[in-house]
């Protein structure tokens, strides 16, 4: 079968076979026994295992599958569907566990939609749980400012709390090809940050010009979500940048919480690709 990757070390097409991913030129890669591809060449890799480790992969994986979070998701089904064709080719470029890559591929079938279905991520260990989630989805290891997918092959790119490579977003999408790129609002997780720090900060919120891209609107979503137990908060907590940064007397004082009550804000900057003059 025809793959929506391309060779990351040749750019020629890829076919997916049972067991590999393989080029006419020879360069052939092994798919996982979960089904995803390693296609990040070594010399592209900042470290042994780049990107979420076992533990930060599980946490992503408890709390985004009690739904804490479907808000987000259910705004960029939304999203994806009116903004794609009958047959879109879609990329959830820094997809993680899938979530988010599951539920709009769902999405599109449910509308009556043939999407093809990609998603990429540097972490080996959170395309493990992604790919084992849906069958219909391609997933590789691969970094986001070093797609391997040819140019101009992609409708729909999603970039959920990832980095913005809006020069490589930007080659692979078709012109008037729609860029979903979700960053945290400003009061997004304000009540877990007034337990971890002394002076909590809001987020900053900016809106960048990308070259190349229209932003067309910006979509809001925020709600509370209640969290039961130490186990909820404490996943919550290790799947943000928190989790590094924070004193030891903040983690002490989440540590003794057994609920939260929290508030989740995002902004969805919708960009369409600009065609040609």
């Amino acid at each position: 079968m025809r793959s929506l990757f391309v060779c990351p070390l040749c750019g020629q097409p890829l076919t997916r076979e049972e067991t590999r991913y393989a080029c006419p030129t020879g360069h052939s890669f092994d798919r996982a026994k979960e089904g995803y591809c390693h296609l990040l060449p070594v010399n592209r890799k900042h470290s042994k295992a780049p990107g979420d480790d076992k533990a930060m992969a599980a946490a992503r994986s408890a709390f985004l599958g009690k739904g804490y979070y479907a808000p987000l998701r259910e705004a960029l089904c939304a999203l994806a569907v009116s903004m794609t064709g009958a047959a879109p080719t879609v990329l959830d470029a820094g997809c993680g566990e899938g979530y988010y890559t599951g539920g709009i591929y769902r999405a599109l079938l449910s509308a009556g939609k043939a999407p093809r279905m990609a998603g990429t991520d540097i972490s080996k260990f959170i395309l493990r749980r992604a790919a084992k989630g849906e069958k219909g989805i391609e997933f590789a290891v691969a970094s986001s400012y070093h797609l391997p997918l040819a140019a101009e092959s992609v409708d729909l790119i999603v970039n959920c709390f990832s980095p913005m490579a809006a020069e490589e977003f930007r080659r692979v999408l078709r012109d008037g090809g729609g860029l979903l790129y979700v960053v945290p609002s400003e009061k997004h997780l304000r009540e877990l940050k007034q337990v971890l720090y002394d002076h909590p900060y809001a987020n900053e919120v900016k809106s960048v010009p990308y070259e190349g891209f229209t932003c067309t609107e910006v979509r809001h979503v925020e709600g509370m979500i209640h969290l039961p137990c130490r186990e909820d908060i404490g996943a919550l907590f290790q799947m943000t940048p928190y989790f590094w940064n924070t004193p030891r007397d903040g983690i002490r004082r989440l540590e003794e919480l057994t609920r939260l009550d929290c508030r989740i804000s995002f902004d969805i900057h919708v960009f369409r690709k600009n065609g040609r003059n």
